[in-house]
């Protein structure tokens, strides 16, 4: 047996390396997933422990984009790697409604010269025994290696997918005014309400985004400043910004209490502040009244049609913004489950404001997703009801860019390239700061087999969102992978995998790159977590699904699945 190093560690009679990803027992030996190993680690470093669902998400995922099944999976794929059985656990227990326990016993290396073992058994009851704050010491120092590992993964990773300073149009840009709105603070206690302050926050950055004489950093990035005790110059510095919005929301009955102040983040000193306090019906005018003041204030000139916009309003009903707001936070982890959630709450939505367009494009949305990872029972019936409902949201609100951006999506699905290409730049003509807009034109573009041009794509919307979503990552590890630049590629697409395990096109394009780097193992064990958490991914839907325009590509790649074991 391989002579253990300081951040190898036994559970049970399994031996566990965080540093290689494996865990191994006599000729057995099973990979895991980053996350899956992170998840082990800190079980075991704190084996008297019940872990709750909520712990795990915190300090394992620590604000990366995952569904209520995330932990869940990752407890499976423990119990499946180390053979232990969920109904008479002897590693992982359940405990009903408080979490998770690690029961096995769990032995370590003593630091000194022997080779002698210290051993922790951690029974359901709480015990203590000789040696386990040392046990417990060590496997921290074991978590925080890995922690370093990650963090350097994401530093070498940084070269490159940092916007480019020399990228075209840049020089435009520096000239402009830039800002970002920081999420705005709830002080209800209610928790149903925090609402109320995203959905300021989101429909402010969109009415900003729709202006050209401005850079606006996307509302994705703005989001990860949520809770965050950092000084306006520290953001300022951190996002290269010139401008900083901070406000507060409050709910008094039948009114609403609302605090805005504009801040030149350089100086330190207050451009503009306004308190509101208003009836709930009047929040609406509240946001405009906000947006207007921040145009006013940093002097934005305006064109005839941008007024025109900006004045449009996607719905003036509170409800159905309620639903459409609680929609999009459902909708996140684009699991099939997390998918229904968010559709019915569109749909109610809907109920509320029968012309709310950007509910209608929500929902083709959704569908999109069902029918791009297989489930669906017909498919072309599921993407013609799409396509009814994106026209239908273009044609109830043409101002906002998220319908254009809905309808280009449903033609990329429907593999309707050139349809798809120009709603989306129309999407970007409405809203020249629409990150999203530039990050599904590259999109579409990487499956045109056009990866030069989806890498600049790309690029400009992650300089409008550099904390930017998984998706991004997906594109530019795709592009690298058409272009044959296969270390790149993984690079990327594991980056995209951390940010979300749930998304199947990740594993697709990241168990064929591992094939053409000779890493035959990696990617057969990327296809069992695809079989495992995807049966009805197999080649065949993928033949008929992924909307590669080129056949040349689309049977490469199929090659290169299929290779790595991926059931036809």
């Amino acid at each position: 047996m391989h002579k253990p190093g300081a951040s190898v560690f036994y559970i049970d009679d399994w031996r566990v390396s965080p540093a290689e990803g494996v865990v191994s027992r006599g000729n057995e030996t099973t990979r895991l997933e980053p996350k899956t190993m992170e998840v082990l680690v800190y079980l075991a470093s704190r084996p008297d422990d019940v872990i709750s669902r909520e712990e795990l998400e915190q300090d394992i995922w620590r604000g990366a984009l995952v569904g209520y099944d995330a932990v869940t999976n990752s407890v499976i794929k423990l119990r499946k790697a180390l053979r232990d059985d969920a109904r008479r656990p002897h590693i992982i227990a359940t405990i009903p409604k408080k979490g998770y326990k690690l029961i096995a016993s769990i032995e370590h290396p003593a630091s000194n010269a022997t080779s002698v073992v210290t051993k922790t058994s951690t029974p359901l009851a709480n015990t203590e025994k000789p040696g386990k704050s040392r046990s417990w010491v060590e496997l921290k120092i074991g978590a925080a290696i890995l922690s370093m590992m990650v963090l350097a993964g994401i530093a070498a990773l940084w070269p490159l997918i940092a916007p480019e300073n020399s990228s075209p149009g840049n020089d435009k840009i520096a000239n402009l005014p830039s800002i970002v709105i920081l999420p705005f603070e709830s002080l209800n206690r209610d928790p149903k309400q925090e609402y109320l302050a995203r959905g300021i926050t989101d429909d402010i950055i969109t009415d900003l985004t729709r202006l050209s004489n401005i850079l606006v950093i996307s509302g994705n990035t703005s989001s990860t400043y949520k809770d965050r005790q950092l000084s306006s110059r520290k953001i300022a510095a951190e996002l290269n910004v010139q401008y900083i919005l901070k406000g507060s929301v409050r709910l008094l009955g039948d009114r609403v209490r609302i605090n805005a102040q504009l801040y030149n983040a350089k100086t330190g000193f207050n451009v503009w502040a306004q308190r509101y306090e208003r009836k709930v019906n009047e929040l609406f005018s509240v946001q405009d009244d906000v947006t207007r003041n921040i145009v006013r204030s940093l002097t934005i000139k305006m064109s005839h049609q941008e007024k025109i916009r900006l004045s449009q309003r996607a719905t003036d009903n509170l409800k159905a913004y309620d639903l459409f707001q609680e929609g999009q936070r459902l909708a996140l982890p684009r699991t099939e489950q997390a998918l229904d959630q968010a559709r019915e709450s569109f749909k109610k939505a809907i109920e509320y404001d029968p012309n709310y367009g950007r509910a209608y494009g929500a929902i083709a949305i959704t569908l999109c997703f069902d029918y791009l990872n297989g489930w669906v029972d017909a498919p072309v019936e599921t993407l013609d009801r799409a396509l009814k409902l994106a026209e239908k949201a273009v044609m109830l609100d043409n101002s906002t860019p998220q319908t254009y951006w809905a309808l280009g999506f449903t033609h990329l699905m429907r593999k309707e390239y050139n349809k798809a290409e120009s709603t989306v730049t129309q999407a970007i003509r409405i809203a020249p700061n629409y990150a999203d807009g530039y990050g599904l034109l590259a999109l579409i573009k990487m499956y045109l087999v056009q990866p030069d041009q989806a890498l600049k794509l790309n690029k400009k919307g992650m300089q409008l969102n550099p904390y930017y979503s998984w998706q991004y990552l997906y594109t530019q590890g795709s592009s690298y992978y058409m272009q044959g630049n296969y270390k790149a590629a993984i690079t990327a697409l594991e980056g995209a995998q951390q940010r979300n395990e749930s998304a199947v096109q990740i594993k697709l394009f990241l168990a064929a790159a591992y094939m053409n780097l000779d890493r035959q193992n990696d990617a057969e064990w990327l296809v069992e977590e695809i079989k495992a958490v995807s049966p009805e991914t197999t080649i065949s839907d993928i033949e008929k699904t992924i909307p590669i325009a080129d056949s040349k590509f689309t049977q490469a790649l199929l090659k290169d699945l299929r290779q790595a074991g991926l059931t036809e």
